[in-house]
């Protein structure tokens, strides 16, 4: 009898804390479920949303042609402007506007390209390559409207990665448009030093040409005049060969 009452005051006290928690566990259970649910359809969401951004990003790709060639100029913009703003969340827009500021400066629209440029940094993860080619190419469009301090001040802290060369390009052809050559030479010479097989968009012929015109060759010596001696009288002039002159 006594281990009778004793599962019965157990199952009494079970059924006394349902009664208490029984409740609040089944929300909890309720909302977990929801949670759930809402989580995958977010992610399905997601997921069709990133297929959608890509088809049209596609689409915009396809308007703009080969090497940048553009087939249907007005289809392309309206397509990159579709993905800003419908899906103004994906990477998909930020490359949409990259190429949006490429058109702008292909048709000298400089102000245009920077407003597309910074709508990138806006919305780019930090590090990410849209944020690099983005800040990359805002640099060289602030140089060509005039403002090369600001253009500066943007290459200047660039981490190293698979466009630091780039930067340092783009830090000494700045550079050298002000006339500070010695500091572009220096750029010239910190991209090759930071240049590898998995830079980007690095043209190694054009960075020699580039530096070689901010190196001067070192002087040569001349060579000795050879002097030929005849056997002739006393009074006879000296013949000499003539000396090569060296191409500086």
């Amino acid at each position: 009898m006594e281990e009778y009452r004793t599962e019965e005051e157990q199952v009494e006290a079970l059924r006394r804390w349902w009664q208490e928690n029984g409740r609040s566990i089944i929300a909890a259970v309720i909302i977990a479920l929801a949670g759930s649910f809402a989580w995958q359809s977010w992610q399905s969401s997601q997921e069709g949303r990133q297929e959608e951004a890509s088809t049209v990003y596609q689409a915009m790709l396809q308007a703009i042609g080969a090497e940048g060639v553009s087939i249907d100029t007005q289809a392309a913009v309206n397509l990159a402007e579709q993905l800003k703003q419908n899906f103004g969340g994906t990477v998909y827009a930020q490359f949409a506007a990259l190429h949006l500021a490429k058109l702008a400066v292909n048709r000298e629209q400089l102000p245009e390209a920077e407003v597309e440029l910074r709508w990138v940094l806006g919305k780019a993860e930090k590090g990410s390559d849209a944020e690099q080619i983005a800040q990359l190419r805002l640099a060289r469009v602030l140089a060509s409207s005039g403002d090369t301090g600001q253009a500066l001040a943007i290459l200047k802290d660039a981490a190293p990665g698979p466009y630091g060369a780039s930067y340092a390009v783009a830090r000494g052809d700045i550079l050298q448009s002000i006339g500070r050559a010695e500091e572009a030479r220096d750029a010239y010479l910190q991209a090759f030093s930071q240049a590898g097989s998995n830079q980007e968009g690095l043209n190694f012929s054009v960075l020699q040409q580039k530096l070689q015109s901010l190196t001067p060759l070192a002087p040569r010596e001349p060579e000795d005049t050879m002097s030929v001696q005849l056997d002739v009288p006393e009074q006879a002039p000296v013949i000499t060969d003539p000396v090569e002159t060296l191409e500086q």
